[in-house]
């Protein structure tokens, strides 16, 4: 299905009016920006010094949860790396709007964690289930609980170890855990965040091994490092795929006009492609909002947060935003199949999310999408005739149909990669998997040759 007859997401979400796009671009810029960061990070800073506090990194544990598992294996060494005060808490999902689709995410996240820990040099068992049973989960939180938050530091990675193993054995009552479990999700949720694995220091959040790099430059910015010339515990994998001939594989790329993520990540995919000379097929979605995808306002300004963020490692302007969700998205999709007959498609997509990601440029405008489409090398009164048909509809459909049951993801941006025969496809979602999906075609085009 294109869209759901009965979003769950508000027709305003949905549909925002201009002046609510507006609203929205000004709300976007206020957690977005070098300066705006800046400020912020220096009035923690003094806030701290005033008060005379040590560095406190709290850390939210979900045990059930596989990322969770893999910053198990870092936390003690993070700790005595940076001259800080870590104060862990366990906690439970969140679920509802923020985590939507539980039991997909939770087989979902099972699987990329055992994708990617071996490239972080983590272990992820082979033969874990998608979770560990209740008991297992039991019998860790009423250990860990017990313990001081330094002890807890440094039992982490073995009870974690042990809990994932899938070996049985006897824990509490679930009432118990639920008591132990309560406190750090009311902490969470005090925090206005959602997910576990994640690190919050001085009014900013850090997902897991993939974000630790940035809290990681942040302590040392403030001169707690205790071994400074030591590399990151984890650093992020570079997207390389230079000398690689991928003739002879095929990656289909999944992106989405409303999607921050995509909007820093799509021209270094189009690079990466061109430089490797893969088998391409573009493949555009549908916003996930406007697919029936529950969000909330506190993901969605996290998102736009950690999208700056990892655009200023990208080396990719992020801001001012103006979200192009709604008319603006089927309009320009009704261009697509024009474009790509031109060849144009790709060129498309590049500037209809870089002035709507990093100029705020209003597409809901006539004079917005006129300049986007011209930047691209198109023809206006051309496009003109093609704005507002529906021969985008079936395609879209069908590629929402493929990303969603057939590859089992829902998030953007999505990546399959296919070839050679002997190898199972691949595939990931996120703009934080292309350094894998480049590593993989590596590994893979080496085998081809």
């Amino acid at each position: 299905m294109l869209e759901p007859d009965k979003n769950p997401n508000s027709p305003l979400m949905v549909d925002p009016p201009g002046w609510l796009r507006h609203l929205m671009r000004r709300q976007f810029d206020s957690v977005t920006g070098l300066r705006n960061v800046n400020k912020r990070r220096e009035k923690a800073e003094r806030k701290r010094q005033r008060s005379g506090d040590p560095h406190v990194v709290e850390y939210f544990h979900q045990l059930d949860d596989p990322y969770s598992h893999l910053t198990a294996q870092v936390l003690a060494i993070f700790a005595e790396r940076y001259d800080i005060v870590i104060k862990p808490h366990l906690i439970r999902a969140s679920g509802g709007k923020n985590q939507p689709e539980a039991e997909k995410l939770a087989a979902w996240a099972r699987h990329d964690a055992e994708l990617i820990a071996p490239h972080y040099r983590l272990k992820f068992p082979r033969k874990a289930p998608i979770q560990p049973n209740i008991g297992n989960q039991m019998g860790s939180a009423l250990s860990l609980s017990s313990k001081s938050d330094e002890a807890f530091v440094i039992a982490l990675l073995d009870e974690s170890t042990e809990l994932w193993s899938g070996e049985n054995r006897i824990g509490p009552d679930g009432s118990t855990m639920d008591a132990i479990l309560e406190k750090g999700s009311a902490r969470l949720d005090q925090l206005g965040h959602y997910s576990g694995a994640t690190f919050y220091y001085a009014g900013e959040w850090y997902w897991g091994v993939d974000r630790l790099f940035h809290l990681e430059q942040r302590l040392r910015d403030l001169g707690v490092c205790k071994e400074p010339e030591l590399a990151f515990i984890c650093p992020r994998p570079d997207i390389d795929v230079s000398g690689v001939d991928a003739s002879k594989l095929t990656l289909d790329f999944y992106p989405s006009l409303n999607s921050p993520y995509t909007s820093i990540i799509y021209d270094h995919t189009i690079a990466m492609k061109n430089e490797c000379d893969i088998r391409f097929n573009h493949k555009p979605v549908l916003p996930m909002i406007m697919r029936g995808v529950p969000a909330t306002r506190a993901k969605g300004m996290y998102i736009m947060f950690d999208t700056w963020r990892e655009g200023q490692f990208l080396g990719v302007n992020f801001g001012p935003v103006m979200t192009p969700i709604g008319e603006p998205t089927r309009l320009a999709y009704s261009l697509l199949p024009w474009a790509m007959k031109q060849d144009k498609d790709e060129a498309l997509m590049s500037s209809l999310l870089h002035y709507a990601f990093s100029e705020g440029l209003p597409l809901h405008t006539t004079k917005g999408m006129k300049q986007a489409v011209e930047a691209a090398g198109l023809d206006w009164k051309e496009a003109s005739k093609h704005l507002g048909s529906e021969e985008w509809k079936p395609m879209v459909e069908r590629h929402q149909d493929e990303m969603v049951d057939g590859l089992g993801l829902w998030g953007v941006p999505s990546y399959k990669l296919s070839g050679p025969d002997s190898e199972p496809d691949l595939a990931v979602w996120g703009q934080d998997r292309l350094w894998l999906i480049a590593a993989e075609i590596r590994r893979r085009a080496a085998h081809t040759t």
